[in-house]
């Protein structure tokens, strides 16, 4: 691990923090291998239920790949595109508090966790256009499955900026906040979710995933589902609804 990139956990929620303020938190090929070095600690933990992914500082989350290493032996397509999809095959629920403005890859990380919210007076753009990029087919097709294509069109193509509101009348976010309420509103949606049986949320979103993509695995989602109905979890969540009690889930 490296400073550029945290990882820290408060009970069920973990937080990876993207942490080069004065480089616009743009990502190297070492912040990239770093976050993979992330995800395979809160693939290995039971006890985390959701990922936060958040940046330092008040300007900008993620100003995507770093430009001074585009193009070279170990910052490639591949490994940029390799690290978000990791983020989006997660089985549990995923986060982005987008805690300033987003730019390039910084909007595809964004889009590759479940949750958006972002902070008023921010703005977004991918300029691939305008420095002569075309941005690569996995991302396009992250972008699509969010978006849509006429927005897709104007966000790549176009090269157009979207501020605050637009942001969120698009659908890229979910919640759009005070920078003062960003981490409230974040801790509030972690929490929440946290508290969720975690079998039910994680196949369910998994499925989710698939549903909205052409490769959905039929035996896994019936797999998942009988999964939930023999589960500890569902006999604790119903015997709490009776007792009219809060659920204490152990993801079993």
């Amino acid at each position: 691990m490296t400073e550029s990139i945290l990882l820290t956990r408060d009970g069920h929620v973990a937080t990876l923090t993207l942490n080069q303020p004065e480089r616009h938190n743009a990502l190297g090929a070492e912040q990239l291998a770093a976050i993979v070095v992330a995800l395979d600690e809160v693939r290995a933990s039971h006890a985390v239920r959701v990922l936060v992914v958040t940046g330092t500082g008040d300007k900008t989350f993620c100003a995507g790949a770093a430009l001074d290493e585009l193009g070279g032996s170990e910052l490639t397509e591949n490994a940029f595109q390799g690290t978000t999809a990791q983020i989006a095959a997660l089985p549990i629920p995923t986060i982005c508090a987008v805690n300033g403005n987003v730019f390039g890859g910084g909007v595809e990380l964004a889009l590759a966790c479940d949750f958006r919210i972002g902070v008023e007076g921010a703005r977004m753009q991918v300029p691939a256009a305008a420095i002569g990029l075309c941005y690569p087919l996995e991302g396009i097709r992250r972008f699509l499955e969010v978006l849509g294509p006429q927005i897709v069109r104007r966000l790549l193509v176009g090269a157009e900026t979207f501020h605050g509101e637009a942001m969120r009348e698009i659908g890229f976010l979910d919640q759009l906040v005070p920078r003062t309420e960003l981490a409230d509103a974040t801790n509030a949606l972690a929490g929440h979710i946290a508290s969720l049986a975690p079998l039910a949320v994680q196949a369910m979103n998994q499925v989710l995933r698939q549903a909205t993509t052409d490769h959905v695995d039929v035996a896994l989602a019936r797999e998942l589902a009988q999964r939930c109905l023999e589960s500890a979890d569902l006999q604790e969540g119903l015997k709490a609804k009776a007792g009219k009690r809060a659920p204490e889930f152990r993801g079993r």
